[in-house]
């Protein structure tokens, strides 16, 4: 006689046992701190120092005009500018500017163009129609960029054709001089998409507007210089006089008492790259019922150096390809600089932060979960990757790609991996209610498997910029 026959509640507990040997969740809040393992994630990276002095002056290299517009300008994390407040305009509003400007030798970079006040949060920079002026020591760059109010941007670059590489090349322009600049936005231009041309010391930049970034809109209320939103860099000096905006001349004889925010600081900036600084929060961003989280500042890696790379996790059994794994909870996208990712999921402690000269792959070894990142040309999307205990790993993106935005809204989210019958598998990443989101994985793929031992941030192996993401609520594999 079987054991269901003889005592059905022995064998229901006996079965209930064995369901729990073969996998196990756990649930997080964050109410209080769950004492997750970490590693370089409250990073003590020397923080790099940041000066911001422009605005009016009666400084000019044009004596003759008046006053000027500028000063010393540095890239860093929070946001800075000195503009003209206009009128709201959009996509459907022609815009025209134009002026001398004089990028002095040295560092720095800047936009210089219409922006919205209320979207200076990082670079690429929603609804922004510009230039950006990067220093070179004895000469400058000039590139023109377009980011719709969805994070989506098309560029073009003050330069010259190179038949042999197909490709346009920056002018190196030398600094210390007056150079002449002009923008004008025509809305009826690039067949009634839009077009944006530009011109710098006479070279002509035309940036076409698509009928997708039409369609995706751009509002703008202010004219003027701003900070490059990324993080902490070398500074610049930078100057604009005889300008016009939108056929207005402005006299600069006298201070126009444009805005200013920022413009006039000095300190030491903690958004310096990459100093890592996520963890545990007792704040409430993303959407949980009580304050508590985890998250912060995430920045790209780099495999070559051991400070350089990071983790915080919560320590699981070993885990494997072999069998089923899930994860879900809230997310928060706050920030996101151009040529960032953030990798959450499962990973090796070991393993996924190995010191090594490769720069092969941006996927940590042993990892398997969901990234958040994207082209510039499609702002941000989340989406599942893996990379095996070897070169193994997603190539190109999935179908189905779930866009997120850096605009503080929360959202919820699911992972779940699946071994197949003819020994390969899939993860699917789902976010709030879009379509799930599948990675194939390959049978050889999965023959060489991955091990993980930690569920949560690790850093990617190739170096970029940052992003500010905070997670709650998360139910995760711990035993598999």
């Amino acid at each position: 006689m079987s054991i269901a026959t003889q005592n059905p509640m022995r064998f229901l507990a006996t079965l209930l046992l064995a369901i729990a040997a073969i996998a196990e969740e756990r649930t997080e809040h964050f109410d209080t701190d769950p004492g997750w393992d970490g590693l370089n994630n409250r990073s003590t990276i020397e923080m790099r120092p940041v000066v911001q002095d422009f605005g009016y002056t009666a400084y000019s290299d044009t004596p003759s005009l008046g006053g000027t517009i500028g000063g010393t300008i540095t890239p860093d994390g929070h946001p800075a500018y000195y503009a003209k407040p206009l009128a709201p305009m959009t996509l459907d509003t022609p815009m025209s500017a134009s002026g001398n400007i004089t990028v002095k030798k040295g560092g720095g970079n800047i936009l210089l163009g219409f922006f919205n006040a209320k979207t200076v949060n990082e670079w690429r920079t929603p609804n922004t129609l510009v230039f950006r002026v990067n220093g070179r020591g004895e000469t400058f760059h000039v590139h023109t960029e377009f980011t719709s109010s969805k994070w989506r941007a098309t560029a073009g670059v003050i330069g010259r054709y190179d038949q042999a590489a197909d490709r346009m090349h920056p002018i190196e322009i030398p600094g210390g001089e007056i150079y002449r600049w002009t923008i004008d936005y025509d809305p009826n231009g690039n067949d009634g998409s839009g077009a944006f041309t530009a011109t710098f010391n006479g070279v002509e930049s035309v940036v076409k507007i698509t009928p997708e970034l039409r369609a995706d809109g751009a509002t703008f209320d202010r004219f003027g210089l701003m900070t490059v939103v990324k993080h902490a860099d070398g500074g610049g000096a930078f100057y604009l006089d005889s300008l016009e905006i939108n056929g207005e001349k402005i006299d600069l004889s006298k201070d126009p008492q444009w805005e200013a925010v920022g413009n006039k600081a000095n300190f030491m900036s903690v958004e310096t790259r990459p100093r890592f600084n996520y963890g545990h929060s007792t704040t409430n961003f993303a959407g949980g019922a009580k304050p508590g989280e985890f998250g912060g500042l995430f920045f790209r890696g780099d495999c070559r150096y051991p400070h350089t790379l990071s983790y915080y996790g919560a320590k699981t059994d070993a885990l494997s390809l072999a069998k089923p794994l899930a994860a879900s909870g809230k997310i928060v996208f706050k920030r996101g600089v151009s040529d960032s990712t953030t990798l959450f999921g499962f990973f090796h402690s070991e393993h996924s932060v190995r010191v090594n000269d490769s720069q092969k792959h941006a996927l940590p070894s042993d990892f398997i979960g969901f990234a958040i990142e994207g082209p510039s040309a499609q702002g941000f999307y989340a989406y599942p990757n893996y990379r095996v205990h070897g070169d193994g790993s997603n190539s190109g993106y999935p179908e189905n790609l779930p866009r997120i935005y850096p605009d503080g809204t929360p959202h919820d989210w699911k992972l779940v991996y699946e071994p197949g019958a003819n020994g390969g598998g899939k993860v699917s990443f789902t976010l709030d209610n879009s379509a799930p989101s599948i990675l194939e994985i390959p049978a050889d793929h999965c023959a060489t498997g991955a091990a993980f031992n930690r569920f949560g941030f690790v850093s990617p192996w190739i170096d970029g910029n940052g992003q500010v993401v905070y997670l709650d609520d998360v139910t995760y594999t711990v035993k598999q």
